[in-house]
């Protein structure tokens, strides 16, 4: 679905080098502080802005080489886009229907009742939560094959983000050929959303895994300086001095766990390996 090689863009103090793949059937997340480079990215995807170097393809073809037909199949949220606030949902339904060869309209009114839309509301009148949820609604209202979706839930709840997620969840149930690229701050959305997780730093991408393996075989492992010494360290990828000790980062929970019982092993989750794979020290 989506394939980036080493995709570059430069502005003044910063520059975006991103490789990673989209799947099939599969929703990949990419994660990373505010200037990380993931807006950047998802713009340079898009057509948005130009790169400097690198490759990249979308739906097969070359991201200069979309047409207007193919872009018919991409459904997109962007954190600072939507239609011009004062016209309401009633009003965007005749343009969406033009825009969109496959749009559905009843569909698209079923859900914006289903999620308690108000349908003669100017957009800008709308609470946070409510812009969210219209901004997917579109973006999964014309059959398209690939979302690409930058922070949907930013500024919602706990369970309005369930209500997002579980659409995200439908769109991808109907069809095991669509996928996904999001990106969020959010790690437990994350976390229950994703099939592989991207985390982009810098510009740069320092870690990818599937979602399962991060968190079932990743831990953080918290020794005095005396086990620090004595541990294997074959299997740590990242060290981080602490006040007790060190706090090592290891995709081998089990082998530590069977040979180093005296040594506190915690679960890990997105944000611990995150916040370790940035502030950590390379073994």
């Amino acid at each position: 679905m989506i394939t980036l090689d080493h995709l570059q863009k430069s502005y003044a103090g910063f520059h975006l080098d991103c490789t990673l793949s989209v799947r099939p059937g599969y929703v990949t997340g990419l994660i990373g502080r505010n200037g990380a480079g993931k807006s950047t990215t998802f713009k340079l995807l898009l057509g948005l802005t130009r790169p400097d170097g690198g490759s990249g393809t979308i739906l097969d073809k070359p991201l200069d080489a979309l047409t207007a037909a193919d872009r018919q199949h991409i459904g997109v949220v962007l954190s600072d886009a939507c239609f011009n606030g004062h016209l309401t949902i009633t009003d965007i339904v005749p343009i969406l229907a033009a825009l969109f060869d496959h749009f559905d309209k009843d569909d698209f009114l079923r859900r914006a009742n289903e999620m308690n839309l108000p349908l003669k509301k100017k957009i800008n009148q709308f609470s946070t939560g409510m812009l969210a949820k219209l901004k997917v609604l579109i973006a999964t209202s014309h059959d398209a094959k690939l979302l690409i979706l930058d922070e949907p839930t930013a500024g919602l709840d706990p369970l309005a983000r369930d209500d997002l997620l579980d659409e995200l969840r439908a769109f991808m149930e109907e069809d095991d050929e669509r996928a996904i690229l999001i990106s969020s701050h959010i790690s437990s959305d994350l976390e229950n959303l994703c099939d592989d997780l991207y985390m982009l730093h810098d510009g740069h991408i320092i870690f990818h895994e599937d979602t399962d393996v991060l968190l079932s075989d990743y831990a953080v492992l918290k020794t005095t300086p005396e086990q620090f010494v004595a541990l294997d360290k074959t299997h740590i990828q990242r060290v981080k001095k602490e006040n007790y000790g060190y706090a090592c980062l290891t995709n081998q929970k089990q082998y530590y766990h069977d040979n180093y019982p005296d040594v506190a092993i915690e679960h890990s989750g997105i944000d611990d390996v995150f916040a370790l794979m940035i502030r950590g020290d390379k073994q």
